[in-house]
C-alpha cells in the first residue's frame, strides 16, 4: 500500500493576491487625486511676480506684474540699493543695463539680478555687467568685492551667470570645478 501524497499539478492563485493588487492600485489612485486636488485647492495666493521694464534710456524700472494694470511701484524692492542703481543708470543708459531688474548690495557683496535666461552664464551681457559691479564697488571703496550677476527666476531660484568671488579672482566667467579623478 503507498500512502497518497498530493502531488502538485502547477502553481496555485491565492484569491487574495488579486484583491490585494486591486486594494493597492485603488488607494494609490486615491492617495494621488487627494494630493493634486489639495493643490489645486489652496487658497494661499501664488507670491507676486516682478518684471523689468527696459526704457528707452536703458534705466531701471521695476513693476509689480500681481495686477492686470501692472501697477508701477517705486522703481525698486526693500532690498535695493539705491546708490547702485543711480550709479548704474548715470553712467550707462544701453540694453546692457536694460536687462537689469533690480541691484542688491550688502557690504562687499553686490548681486545684480537680471532678465537674462539661464542659459546665459558667461554670456557678453553678464560679463558686462560684472565688469560694471565691480567698477562700482571700486568706486565705493571696496577692496575685497564680491560681484554675482545672476538670471531669472526660474525651477532653480535666480542662477549665476557671471562672478568675482574676491581679491584672488581675476576673471568674471563662472567656472566649474574638474572632477575629481
Amino acid at each position: 500500500m503507498s500512502v497518497g501524497v498530493a502531488r502538485s499539478r502547477g502553481k496555485r492563485r491565492r484569491p487574495r493576491s488579486r484583491v490585494a493588487e486591486i486594494s493597492i492600485g485603488v488607494a494609490c489612485l486615491i492617495l494621488g487625486g487627494v494630493a493634486i486636488g489639495t493643490q489645486l485647492l489652496r487658497s494661499d495666493p501664488p507670491p507676486a511676480p516682478v518684471a523689468a521694464t527696459p526704457t528707452a534710456t536703458g534705466e531701471l524700472h521695476v513693476v509689480n506684474t500681481d495686477k492686470d494694470d501692472e501697477k508701477k511701484v517705486s522703481d525698486k524692492s526693500e532690498y535695493t540699493s539705491d546708490s547702485a542703481v543711480a550709479y548704474f543708470n548715470n553712467r550707462w543708459a544701453d540694453k546692457t543695463n536694460g536687462r537689469v531688474t533690480d541691484i542688491r548690495a550688502t557690504g562687499r557683496y553686490l548681486r545684480i539680478y537680471t532678465d537674462l535666461p539661464e542659459s546665459a552664464n558667461n554670456s557678453k551681457t553678464a560679463l558686462r555687467l560684472c565688469e560694471r559691479g565691480l567698477l562700482y564697488l571700486a568706486s565705493i571703496g571696496e577692496r575685497d568685492p564680491v560681484v554675482f550677476v545672476q538670471a531669472q527666476f526660474g525651477e532653480n531660484g535666480n542662477p549665476v551667470l557671471a562672478n568675482i568671488l574676491g581679491p584672488d579672482d581675476t576673471d568674471c566667467r563662472v567656472t566649474h570645478p574638474e572632477p575629481e579623478a
